[in-house]
């Protein structure tokens, strides 16, 4: 993925943060704003649905094993195997983020909008999208928050999610990456709301 092929859009808005925090909830209130949403995890878990285009090349790496009855990635079993293993990992992420870097391009250069968000979970990981991005917003909270929060929806074991968030940028790496910080931290989803608002009409002053 080069900075070309994301160079549609007026604005654009790299947004991150980790798990639990409620970046796809900021995501879709600035989609409320008008902004084009491109939810690269989305993207990685369409490629792994039945039919998926990643599917071929997750079988041929991996094994049927990791294909669920219906086709799809078995995602609890391939977790546990990238967590367990750091070569399965970067098998998996050899074959997804060529094909997540395609999609995001087209989905960019479809939207007519004067900003696209790329909602990215390992944005400061990755180590390229700074320079894709003309802004990168951070969606912060407590990591004891982002446990309740992932316990409460997925069901998942405390250990679990702590072992997600231990293998993320860590809360000081986020920030400092940050042109931006939203504090999503025991707060309603009006002031969530009206702290994205703020931020959109500051960002997108210029565009008008």
């Amino acid at each position: 993925m080069d900075a070309a092929g994301l160079s549609t859009a007026a604005l654009r808005i790299g947004l991150t943060g980790g798990i639990g925090s409620g970046k796809s909830t900021v995501g879709g209130l600035l989609a409320r704003h008008g902004a084009t949403l491109v939810d690269t995890d989305l993207i990685a878990r369409e490629l792994t649905l039945p039919g998926g285009a990643a599917i071929p090349a997750i079988v041929t790496a991996f094994g049927a094993d990791l294909i669920d009855a219906c086709g799809a990635l078995d995602r609890a079993r391939m977790r546990d195997l990238v967590f367990a293993d750091a070569s399965a990992k970067r098998r998996l992420e050899a074959i997804l983020h060529p094909l997540i870097g395609l999609e995001t391009q087209r989905q960019a250069a479809a939207s007519a909008a004067p900003v696209v968000v790329f909602d990215v979970p390992l944005l400061v990981e990755s180590g390229r999208w700074r320079a894709l991005v003309d802004k990168v917003l951070v969606v912060d909270c407590l990591e004891a928050t982002q446990i309740e929060r992932v316990v409460a929806r997925s069901g998942w074991t405390r250990e679990a999610v702590q072992a997600v968030i231990d293998q993320q940028a860590s809360r000081a790496q986020r920030r400092a990456a940050a042109d931006a910080v939203i504090c999503n931290d025991a707060i309603p989803l009006a002031e969530l709301t009206a702290q994205v608002g703020a931020l959109w009409q500051r960002w997108t002053r210029p565009l008008h």
